[in-house]
C-alpha cells in the first residue's frame, strides 16, 4: 500500500490497531491490565508495560512505539510529564507515534504541565473502550498527514518539511489550519521570519486564532516592535487566561524593553499557573534575584530543583542562583555546600569553572575578600589549564567581571580577547565586552585590543575562504579545521567550514566522514544559535547530496546511538 493509499485508509477509520506496538505507563497493575484487555480487544498482540518512569524511559530506548498510554501520576521518581518531556528531547518517538497522557488528575496545574509538552490527547480516567478507539483513530489519522513532515523535521531538513506541508494542505484541505501553523514554525526554524509572518497573517484573516497572533507577536518581539509585541500577547492573555507561551512571551518582551519589574510580575503569573516547568521557574529565580527580590528568587530556585530531579531539563543554574541568594543571605556555608552539590550531581570542567565563579562571587558579596582573591587565583590556574576547553561567551563575561573585581588583570584580558574573536561582527556582545574593560579603567587600552582581536578572527577566516575561492578545497578544509579549533563559537567560521565542506563533497562526490563533519558542525550551530537561514539553507543541500532519502538524518542518528545507545525499531 501506497503512503497515500494508507494515509486515505487511514481516514476511513480502517487503522489495523493488531500489528501496531503499545506501551503501557501506569503505577497501579490493575490499570494497566484493564488498558491491556482494551486494547487486547481492539485486536492489539504487542503490548510492553511499565510500572515507573524510569523502567519506562529504559523500554522507550529500546523500541520504537506506535502507541504510549501514560499516566500522569507514577508514584515516586519520574510522573508522566517528565517521560513525555524526556522522550520528545531524545527522540525516543517515531514522528507518526502516538502519545495519549492518562490520568485522573483534572487540576488546571496538571492538565496544563502535561500539555506544554503536547501529548496528542489528555484523557480523564476511568477509560471506556469507546473512548479509547475513538481517541486513537483521531489522532492516529491525523498524524499520518504529518508523518513525513515530522520526519523532515526530526532530520531538521525544514525547508523540505515547508514544501511538504504545501503538499498536504492541497490533498487536506480539512487539517490547512494545522499544516499552516507546522509551516510557520518550520519558516522560523529555517531563519524566515517574513515567511513565517505571511503565514500568521493569512491565518488571522480567515479567523483569529491565539496561536497566530502569538506567533506574529513573537516576530515584532524580535524585530523591535516591542509595544505592538506586548499589546498583542496582553490581548492573547485577555482571551485565554490559560494560554502559557503568551504569558513566558510577554516577560520576554519586557525584558527587551529593560522593564524587569514588569517581567517578574508576568512570570510570578505564569509560575502560579503552571509550576513544573524548570525553565520557567529558573527564569524566575534570575529575574527576582535581579531586582533584589530575594525570598521569590530562593522559592523559585528551591522548586526549580525540587522538580527537576527526575527531569531531563534538570538545571546547574538553579544551584548556582540559589548559591547566589544564600550569599544575599549572608549564609557563605549553605551556598558553598549548593555548589559541592552542583559539581557532584553535573560534574565536568564547564560546571567546576562555574562553580568557581560563583564561589568567587559568593566571597565577593559577603566581603570575604581574601577568600575571594584566592577563588581568582584558582581560575587563572584552570584558564592557564590549555586541555581544558574554554567556557562559554556568558560565562567568560562573568569570570572576567569577577577576575577583574579581585585584582586579576592578564586572564580576563585574554577572556575577552577570545569573547570578542568568536564574536567579531557582534556589536552589542562587543559593546559588553567594552564595558567589562570600561569598569576595569581600561577604556583606550580595550577598544585596541577590540580592534585588534576582531582583525585576528576576519584574518582566520578570510584565509579559509581565499583558498576555496582560488579552488584549493583540501587546503581550506584543512584551514578551516585550525580555525574551528581555534575560535569554536564563531558563527562565520563555523558556517564557511560547513560550506566549504559541502562544495568538497559537490566536487569529490558523497563521502560519509566528510557528510558527518559538516553535519557535526551545523548541528554545533544549532545548538548555539537556532533559527539560522543559513543553516536551513546548507542542511537541504546536504540532504540532496545524499545518496538516498534521509541519509543525512541517519548519520546524525549514527552519533546520537553511539552516545546514547542504539534503538530497535521493532518493525525493522
Amino acid at each position: 500500500m501506497s503512503g497515500v493509499e494508507a494515509i486515505a485508509s487511514a481516514a476511513a477509520g480502517d487503522v489495523d490497531w493488531a500489528e501496531k506496538h503499545y506501551l503501557l505507563v501506569d503505577d497501579f497493575v490493575g490499570i494497566r491490565q484493564l488498558l491491556r484487555e482494551s486494547l487486547r480487544n481492539l485486536g492489539a498482540k504487542h503490548i510492553d508495560q511499565a510500572a515507573s518512569g524510569g523502567e519506562a524511559m529504559v523500554l522507550l530506548s529500546k523500541t520504537r512505539y506506535d502507541v504510549v498510554l501514560c499516566d500522569y501520576n507514577l508514584g515516586d521518581g519520574k510522573n508522566g510529564q517528565q517521560v513525555l518531556e524526556e522522550a520528545r528531547i531524545r527522540n525516543l518517538m517515531l514522528p507518526s507515534s502516538v502519545w495519549l497522557m492518562v490520568s485522573a488528575e483534572k487540576s488546571v496545574e496538571s492538565v496544563m504541565g502535561a500539555a506544554e509538552h503536547q501529548p496528542d490527547a489528555y484523557i480523564i480516567k476511568p477509560i471506556t473502550e469507546g473512548v479509547l478507539l475513538t481517541r486513537l483513530n483521531r489522532v492516529w489519522n491525523k498524524k499520518q498527514i504529518f508523518r513525513e513532515i515530522d520526519q523532515a523535521f526530526a532530520d531538521k531538513d525544514y525547508l523540505r518539511a515547508a514544501r511538504l506541508c504545501d503538499e498536504q494542505i492541497a490533498h487536506n484541505p480539512l487539517h490547512e489550519i494545522d499544516l499552516q501553523r507546522m509551516k510557520a514554525t518550520l519558516m522560523l526554524k529555517s531563519g524566515e521570519p517574513e515567511l513565517a509572518r505571511k503565514v500568521y497573517e493569512h491565518v488571522l484573516e480567515e479567523r483569529d486564532y491565539n496561536w497566530a497572533r502569538c506567533g506574529l507577536a513573537k516576530i515584532l518581539m524580535n524585530n523591535g516592535e516591542l509595544e505592538t509585541a506586548l499589546t498583542m500577547f496582553q490581548a492573547v492573555i485577555t482571551d485565554n487566561r490559560f494560554y502559557i507561551d503568551a504569558f513566558d512571551q510577554l516577560a520576554k518582551t519586557f525584558q527587551l524593553q529593560g522593564k524587569t519589574e514588569e517581567a517578574f510580575g508576568v512570570l510570578e503569573k505564569a509560575a502560579k499557573l503552571s509550576p513544573n516547568s524548570v525553565p520557567r521557574q529558573r527564569a524566575l529565580g534570575q529575574t527576582a534575584l535581579k531586582l533584589g527580590n530575594i525570598p521569590v528568587a530562593e522559592k523559585a530556585f528551591r522548586k526549580c530543583i525540587e522538580i527537576g530531579e527526575y527531569s531531563v531539563m534538570k538545571t546547574v543554574d538553579a544551584f548556582f542562583g540559589l548559591a547566589r541568594v544564600c550569599a544575599q543571605k549572608n549564609d557563605t556555608k549553605e551556598a558553598i555546600r549548593l555548589l559541592n552539590a552542583a559539581v557532584h550531581q553535573f560534574g565536568g570542567d564547564q560546571v567546576e569553572l562555574r562553580a568557581k565563579i560563583t564561589e568567587g562571587l559568593v566571597y565577593h558579596e559577603t566581603g570575604d575578600y581574601r577568600r575571594a582573591r584566592k577563588s581568582g587565583d584558582e581560575l587563572e590556574a584552570m584558564l592557564a589549564d590549555e586541555t581544558k576547553q574554554r567556557p562559554d561567551t556568558e560565562t567568560c563575561l562573568d569570570m572576567a567581571t569577577l577576575l577583574f573585581a579581585v585584582g586579576v588583570k592578564e586572564a580576563p584580558v585574554g577572556l575577552l580577547c577570545y569573547v570578542t574573536r568568536n564574536n567579531h561582527d557582534n556589536v552589542p556582545l562587543l559593546e559588553d565586552v567594552q564595558k567589562i574593560f570600561d569598569k576595569a579603567r581600561m577604556t583606550d587600552e580595550g577598544m585596541e585590543l577590540i580592534k585588534a582581536s576582531r582583525k585576528e578572527a576576519a584574518d582566520m577566516m578570510n584565509k579559509g575562504v581565499l583558498l576555496w575561492k582560488t579552488g584549493k578545497l583540501i587546503e581550506a578544509v584543512e584551514w578551516m579545521r585550525v580555525a574551528r579549533k581555534a575560535l569554536p563559537h564563531n558563527m562565520r567560521i563555523l558556517f564557511n567550514s560547513a560550506q566549504i565542506l559541502i562544495s568538497q563533497l559537490q566536487q569529490t562526490g558523497y563521502v560519509r566522514e566528510l557528510a558527518e563533519e559538516a553535519i557535526a558542525v551545523l548541528m554545533h550551530v544549532d545548538a548555539i544559535a537556532p533559527g539560522q537561514q543559513r543553516f536551513a539553507q546548507l542542511m537541504e543541500q546536504l540532504a540532496m547530496l545524499a545518496p538516498m532519502s534521509g541519509v543525512v538524518a541517519a548519520a546524525a542518528a549514527t552519533e546520537y546511538e553511539a552516545a546514547n545507545g542504539a534503538v530497535h525499531d521493532p518493525r525493522e
